[in-house]
């Protein structure tokens, strides 16, 4: 019952103050309608992309879409952004004040944003006031991304490259030393072909050759035995090692045709699903949503002074009677 007399009470002053109430909520609806407007609060445009990260491996226990979220978060392509479209003169950042540095940061990471989705993919947000300048900053975040994966694959892949260099530089000297002492065989000791020529020499020694011994060059033929004693050794093994090595060299050029290769490749690192586009409607302020809030909040705040005025008006009149009497 008593709570049935407050709600009336409420009520009846409500009535009585209506036409104060009805001014104070639409003076609040005109001002906050005013001043949310674009001569006091800027608009600002919302530009977006969604993007899947291509062509990475993982570098830890990291997925690729944390790897590529930590990458486009970076301090150096901020910093680029930052440089390349001269933000701290276009948010109005005064570089004579204290921690100014640290307030460009904020207003960045309050205009651009970038985050993970559900579905793994990235998706970069940026607010401006200019619609097209916020598509703009969309496509150098991602062309400063893709240079910086580069850059971090390109130098792996160089020490690649420099590494199968110098191992082909050390092989191209083995096989010149040891191709130069199978020459130094054939021309000092007449070892060219060995298979061969062991069957020449032991028919030449035999005096098996057709046509007689007249034909035979016996000191020759000894010569020559006498060189694959001392020698064909040496230049058996010698043909062995330089058939070895050239599989091996040509097996490390392989590689390091593939490291040449990875290093000029010239990929991309992003699968853009949703390109950014120049907004054409602002996305903030909602000026319904300030009206609403304002209007809302000036009607609370004058039914409350408007009960403490209610409610010291019979303390008053209890003193003045007091005073009377």
């Amino acid at each position: 019952m008593e709570n049935y007399f407050r709600n009336l009470k409420l009520i009846q002053m409500l009535v009585k103050w209506r036409l104060h109430l009805g001014i104070v909520v639409l003076a609040a609806i005109v001002l906050s309608a005013v001043f949310s407007g674009p001569t006091f609060i800027k608009p600002k445009y919302k530009s977006y992309a969604v993007v899947y990260p291509s062509n990475i491996a993982e570098y830890s226990d990291e997925s690729l879409t944390e790897q590529m979220l930590q990458i486009i978060q970076s301090t150096d392509i901020r910093d680029s952004i930052i440089s390349h479209f001269d933000l701290m003169a276009h948010y109005g950042i005064d570089t004579n004040k204290e921690y100014w540095k640290s307030t460009l940061y904020y207003v960045y990471g309050k205009n651009i944003k970038i985050s993970k989705t559900m579905y793994e993919s990235i998706m970069i947000e940026v607010y401006d006031t200019d619609p097209q300048k916020a598509c703009d900053i969309i496509n150098a975040i991602i062309d400063y991304y893709n240079l910086k994966v580069r850059v971090l694959h390109n130098s792996k892949f160089s020490e690649v490259v420099h590494m199968y260099e110098r191992h082909l530089i050390y092989k191209d000297r083995q096989l010149d030393s040891l191709n130069a002492r199978m020459s130094e065989l054939g021309s000092k000791y007449g070892l060219l072909d060995f298979d061969y020529q062991t069957q020449e020499v032991t028919r030449g020694f035999l005096r098996t050759v057709q046509g007689g011994s007249g034909n035979v060059n016996t000191s020759e033929v000894l010569r020559i035995k006498k060189n694959m004693e001392e020698y064909g050794g040496e230049w058996l093994m010698l043909k062995e090692i330089i058939k070895n090595e050239a599989i091996n060299y040509a097996t490390i050029k392989k590689e390091f045709d593939n490291a040449v290769m990875n290093l000029d490749r010239g990929y991309t690192y992003v699968n853009l699903v949703t390109p950014p586009e120049p907004a054409d409607k602002k996305t903030y302020p909602v000026r319904w949503i300030i009206v609403t809030i304002s209007a809302l909040a000036a009607l609370l705040f004058s039914i409350i002074a408007i009960g403490l005025i209610e409610n010291a008006r019979p303390t008053q009149r209890k003193e003045d009677l007091d005073e009377t009497a």
